[in-house]
């Protein structure tokens, strides 16, 4: 009979214990990534944005890792714009030569199953995904590769933009 009452207890505490974890924020205002792991929701954010800044925060996204998950947590849009922020440099070398890792990543965001499409259509494009006004502002870059990318039938067949 002690038996079938500690087993109740413990079972009727991890319960509710998964209830609360449930409904407790897996990250703070940082969002996902390195940082939310690092640091809890309660501690400072700056710290934890920080620790997101790496480039850990990306890899996370992509992979569904470091608390992002795809369940409204680090959406598809908010994840290229994540990236694009964050690689705005390379990305704007690797569009222009139409190659590269980071390239080859936002590929990837994009769910493309062939990367090659993907990188001559925005290489054939660069003057008009780099603007003078969208070199300083890496969300309209975004706006200009979706644009771009919309337009060509190919690439709408190999990933979903």
């Amino acid at each position: 009979m002690k038996k079938l009452i500690v087993i109740s207890l413990l079972s009727v505490t991890a319960l509710v214990m998964s209830s609360q974890m449930v409904a407790a924020p897996k990250y703070g205002m940082a969002g996902c990534g390195l940082g939310s792991l690092v640091f809890q929701p309660k501690d400072n954010q700056v710290l934890a944005a920080t620790t997101n800044g790496t480039g850990v925060q990306t890899s996370g996204i992509t992979s569904g890792t470091s608390n992002c998950t795809a369940d409204g947590v680090a959406q598809k849009e908010h994840a290229r714009e994540i990236y694009v922020h964050m690689n705005f440099d390379s990305l704007e070398q690797e569009i222009a030569q139409g190659k590269g890792e980071k390239l080859s990543n936002l590929a990837t965001l994009f769910e493309c199953k062939s990367g090659t499409q993907f990188n001559k259509v925005l290489k054939d494009n660069y003057a008009s995904i780099f603007t003078e006004e969208s070199k300083q502002n890496p969300s309209l870059v975004l706006s200009n590769l979706h644009e771009t990318l919309e337009k060509d039938a190919t690439v709408k067949n190999y990933c979903k933009i």
